[in-house]
């Protein structure tokens, strides 16, 4: 059944891989009679390998009189593969929990890959209500002290990081404190209101787990807000505090950001005239294709055995494709808007531009021997230019239809 829910409704034609469970040790614990099989349980779960039947054999004690008798044991191994009452097993769970929270994967987008790549069918109240059990183990294994102690034991110095973290858009903030020598979340939890009271709350939940482990905090690190100034002072007066790399990059290229977006306005003001060439092209291989369905025509049989009209016709449509490509590439560079503080989009943009530019230069280039009745040189000569072709002449149309005629 799903976790909090209806029972799972599984399809009548669902085939299920069996998988027979037994207990390990058959010996009575009460009086240690070998035990038997009284009944079996029948259990369906999902799995990312498919749907799997558990078949566990339940064990009693054969003697009435014993306690033990009265006592149904099931095998130890089946919480191994699936909690009781999940729909499904530790793999898809685990799955689950890793698009959430390592990929921040939405609801909706868990649900449709789980059914188009594993074909397991979940409600969003069922992901939801298992992300939320995933939630409770991950910080209970984070806040096990015996764990974090044997993780610490060779370390000598805390360094620590505190951050806001909105999840989705209409959900509280989430805080998140970190240590980074051994780059293990301590905790995490979810505030309305990012009060100086609150936040303060979370730092002095940090120190009582530095007091634990006994180590010394020789750094702290954030974004400074004032919240997190006055309670990282309160709590840590003697500890530096220092601000984050990704936040003091932010802010410092803010006015590169705003002149690297003005850059890219210009440029894209000078590379234009991308829809006019692609109409010019498409006009012409219409052309193109008419003048073939005209030599295809049996009254034009004359002129088809004048020359060798294939050729040209051949060579003319690959320079179009190519061109065509050009455009597509070039629309794509000035859609594009990827790129960060270090490697802002505008200069991306200038450099694929160049790149384009060097491109048609060398294609121009290649085509310097060829000969004069290559219409190569009337394609752009670079990305920044409007190429206008020159229309077909009537006087060559008309001659070759008074020939056609003959």
């Amino acid at each position: 059944m799903e976790v909090g829910t209806m029972p799972y409704q599984w399809p009548t034609d669902t085939d299920y891989a069996q998988c027979e469970l037994d207990v390990l040790d058959r010996n009575c614990s009460v009086c240690g009679r070998r035990m038997y099989i009284c009944d079996h349980r029948y259990r369906h779960i999902h799995t990312l390998e498919g749907p799997v039947e558990l078949v566990c054999k339940l064990n009693h004690c054969p003697d009435p009189r014993c306690a033990g008798h009265t006592k149904t044991k099931s095998p130890e191994i089946e919480a191994s593969i699936a909690p009781p009452n999940w729909a499904i097993g530790w793999d898809v769970f685990c799955w689950i929990g890793h698009r959430r929270f390592s990929r921040h994967w939405a609801i909706p987008q868990i649900r449709d890959d789980l059914l188009d790549a594993h074909r397991i069918k979940l409600s969003d109240d069922a992901i939801s209500n298992y992300i939320r059990r995933y939630q409770v183990m991950l910080a209970a294994r984070q806040q096990d002290a015996e764990v974090l102690r044997r993780q610490y034991e060779s370390v000598n110095e805390l360094i620590l990081t505190i951050d806001g973290l909105q999840p989705e858009k209409g959900h509280e903030t989430l805080y998140v404190v970190r240590e980074l020598t051994q780059k293990r979340v301590w905790f995490a939890e979810a505030l309305i209101s990012a009060t100086a009271q609150e936040v303060q709350r979370l730092i002095t939940k940090a120190k009582e787990w530095t007091e634990s482990l006994d180590k010394p905090v020789v750094l702290w690190i954030s974004d400074k807000q004032d919240a997190f100034a006055t309670g990282i002072a309160a709590e840590f007066p003697d500890v530096p505090h220092r601000y984050c790399d990704n936040h003091f990059l932010r802010d410092v290229a803010k006015p590169v950001l705003e002149a690297d977006s003005h850059a890219k306005v210009q440029m894209r003001r000078k590379v234009r005239g991308l829809r006019k060439i692609e109409q010019a092209v498409l006009e012409r291989q219409s052309v193109q294709a008419s003048e073939n369905l005209a030599a295809d025509d049996p009254e034009a049989t004359l002129t088809v055995l004048v020359g060798p009209v294939n050729s040209p016709a051949t060579e003319a449509d690959s320079a179009s494709a190519v061109v065509l490509e050009y455009c597509a590439a070039v629309r794509g560079i000035l859609n594009g808007d990827q790129g960060g503080p270090l490697h802002p989009p505008g200069l991306r943009m200038a450099e694929a531009l160049n790149e384009v530019r060097e491109s048609i230069q060398r294609n121009l280039d290649e085509k310097k021997g060829a000969s004069k009745r290559s219409n190569s040189a009337a394609w752009p000569a670079a990305s920044t230019e409007v190429w206008t072709p020159s229309r077909p002449s009537k006087r060559k149309s008309a001659n070759t239809s008074r020939t056609s005629r003959r």
